[in-house]
């Protein structure tokens, strides 16, 4: 406790994640299907490390963007290529 009566807070950093981590977690992600599932169990299961949770939350959001814009583009050739269809 401090002079104001405020209790501190110790937080411990979790380690960082090894490289034999990383590259297990690559090879798990080569596998059909399964490459599907594990960043949604790895970015919200909550057993895995911060730093690996918040590094496929990220990927799972530029994934998401990325299917977006990919939407988008195909919207707009299909609709430029049916307004040329009709003239």
């Amino acid at each position: 406790m401090d002079e104001y009566g405020q209790k501190y807070e110790q937080t411990v950093n979790p380690e960082p994640v090894s490289m034999k981590e990383w590259l297990i977690t690559l090879l798990i992600l080569m596998i059909p299907i399964v490459n599907l599932i594990m960043p949604f169990v790895w970015a919200f299961g909550g057993g895995s490390n911060p730093s690996k949770s918040n590094f496929f939350k990220a990927q799972i959001i530029v994934i998401l963007i990325g299917i977006v814009l990919w939407f988008l583009f195909v919207g707009s050739l299909v609709g430029s290529m049916m307004n040329s269809y009709y003239l």
